[in-house]
């Protein structure tokens, strides 16, 4: 493995910056996979202080915010330090965010400046172009729309210091309504340091981009990370189907990528799987030798995925238990990590070769972790962290902020899980979340939705209380149940025989107190979060935290932003 033994003094994005154009000036820094786009580390430079002097031109100033809603793309790190490197704050936006969301997350950042993609810019509504200052085409940079009263060329920047502002983060999380996550520099630079601690990269390696940079983890560890490291960065222009995916990875053959759990899982579901069952000699294999089954698959998938990963970072959710012992027993270099954007987001990790099944890991680089308000029966407790990525708190909205943050520093996560004598942290589920049954036992949805993701023709499942009962609401694969059917006899019959199945299921595998009463089949696929997980709070009689939505939205004053916190177990790999 990569020894991390070089000097860390990242305390800024500024020092980042020039640390990193100078140290790697000649190096390739960023591109498209398929050619366009691209950086040298010295063009990177050189692109962000020309854009920086037009920007002071019209008055954009340290401390001003400047939006960035786009697809992943070079130009998306050239917007961010231009903003960032200069004291001013950058606002990431989703690029799947509604024009709601983007009006709400505009005006309660008051953004002055926008950076956006040709394809976003539907979701920018003629009343918020008219309010702000500038808005630019980030593949070109060509100004768009300009205000000329501006033009007064008085803008002023400056170093940052690390407890400045860097960026703030509008979560679209599980549980509620969004939050703005101040993080500053000391908070960023933290997470790089993090990042190289637990898995040291350097200028050759290759990062393949495929999470939404507006995502902290990907921000955190796919972006920024690789700047320290003078790697290079790919991206895919188009959407990245498993076929785009494979060719871009059989070309490119990258390194390091940051994953979530529903790309692996799907990997293995829809390709794995039904390999092994339509071949006998594997079916064969897998029963009389094993280890040769694990090396000859596992060396298959390796290869698909360009085979020379040393480090496939899975973070943003739980990873299925099934497919994660696959992972182990294949040898495949995957790791787990936990965090929030509110962490900026890495907490703890178990990296390549020190996976536990079912684990988070052990707590990062110079990160205070354990559980309060421990459950002495159980062991079960809240997960609270202190270390220096912790944010400063939530934009405009100090009472928030003192739920979460106590005067100590300790930062409440939410999240309950246990720990194991080696330091290893088990996530059992939200605490919101948290069902509690007719005897006062607590009961983790999440766990048996777990259950039910192993169960053939099941796509996804959400659980919830509904009247005093546990229902499991299901998505089954349309090979399984064909809605254009539903109009057939037959088509009741197989629901019936699927949602009894389902129940049968369930309740043959879990404890007395999370047996499922009723089982509901849902027509759409359930609306997600940017890292695969279900917007629980859509859902009626499901728990998590409401959102909290004004009587008129459009009479308030100041627009809470998009819908969740992201406040769940979101983020990356690394020690």
């Amino acid at each position: 493995m990569r020894q991390a033994s070089r000097e860390v003094n990242c305390t800024n994005l500024n020092w980042l910056y020039r640390y990193a154009t100078k140290k790697y000036e000649g190096r390739k820094m960023s591109q498209y996979s398929d050619g366009g786009q691209a950086y040298t580390y010295g063009e990177f430079k050189l692109k962000c202080d020309r854009l920086s002097q037009r920007l002071l031109r019209f008055g954009i100033s340290a401390g001003d915010k400047m939006a960035i809603l786009s697809q992943n793309m070079p130009n998306w790190t050239v917007a961010f330090f231009a903003a960032t490197a200069f004291g001013r704050v950058a606002i990431p936006i989703l690029p799947d965010s509604s024009e709601n969301e983007v009006t709400n997350i505009l005006t309660h950042s008051e953004s002055k400046v926008i950076f956006i993609s040709q394809r976003c810019m539907s979701k920018l509504s003629d009343e918020m172009r008219e309010k702000l200052t500038l808005v630019i085409d980030i593949e070109t940079f060509e100004f768009i729309k300009k205000d000329q009263n501006a033009f007064q060329c008085d803008g002023v920047v400056k170093d940052p210091a690390p407890d400045d502002l860097a960026t703030i983060i509008y979560t679209s999380g599980t549980t509620g309504k969004a939050k703005g996550v101040m993080l500053s520099h000391r908070n960023l630079c933290h997470n790089i340091i993090e990042s190289l601690k637990a898995e040291p990269c350097d200028k050759k390696d290759r990062f393949l981009s495929i999470l939404p940079m507006a995502h902290a983890y990907e921000m955190g560890i796919g972006c920024l990370y690789p700047i320290f490291v003078g790697a290079c960065v790919y991206y895919i222009q188009k959407p990245p189907t498993p076929s785009i995916l494979i060719s871009v990875m059989k070309k490119i053959r990258p390194t390091v990528m940051c994953s979530v759990p529903l790309i692996i899982e799907k990997v293995y579901k829809s390709s794995i799987l039904p390999t092994v069952k339509r071949s006998k000699v594997l079916t064969w294999m897998q029963a009389k030798m094993p280890h040769l089954f694990y090396s000859l698959v596992g060396g298959r998938l390796y290869k698909t995925f360009g085979g020379k990963l040393h480090f496939f970072g899975v973070g943003g959710g739980k990873l299925d238990p099934v497919v994660e012992e696959f992972l182990l027993k294949c040898k495949f270099p995957y790791a787990i990590g936990y965090g929030l954007t509110e962490c900026a987001p890495l907490v703890s990790n178990a990296m390549v070769g020190r996976t536990k099944v079912g684990s988070i890991g052990i707590a990062s680089y110079q990160m205070e972790v354990k559980l309060e308000n421990v459950d002495p029966e159980t062991g079960e407790g809240e997960i609270v962290c202190r270390g220096d990525n912790v944010m400063l708190g939530y934009y405009k909205d100090p009472e928030r902020t003192l739920q979460v943050i106590d005067d100590e520093g300790w930062f409440r996560t939410g999240d309950v899980a246990t720990v194991d004598e080696d330091g290893y942290y088990f996530i059992k589920g939200r605490l919101n979340n948290t069902i509690v049954g007719p005897s006062g036992e607590n009961i983790y949805p999440e766990e048996i939705e777990m259950v039910l993701s192993d169960m053939e023709g099941v796509h996804e499942s959400l659980v919830m209380e509904r009247d005093g009962k546990l229902v499991a609401l299901v998505k089954f694969d349309d090979k399984f149940l064909d809605w254009d059917q539903e109009y057939e006899d037959k088509f009741f019959e197989n629901l019936a025989a699927r949602k009894k199945a389902v129940m049968d299921f369930i309740n043959s595998k879990v404890g007395k107190n999370s047996k499922i009463n009723e089982v509901d089949a849902v027509k759409d696929p359930f609306e997600k979060t940017a890292t695969g997980k279900i917007r629980r709070f859509k859902y009626k009689g499901s728990h998590g935290d409401e959102p909290e939505m004004p009587e008129d939205p459009q009479k308030t004053e100041t627009p809470e932003g998009p819908e969740a916190p992201e406040t769940s177990p979101e983020d990356a790999p690394k020690e």
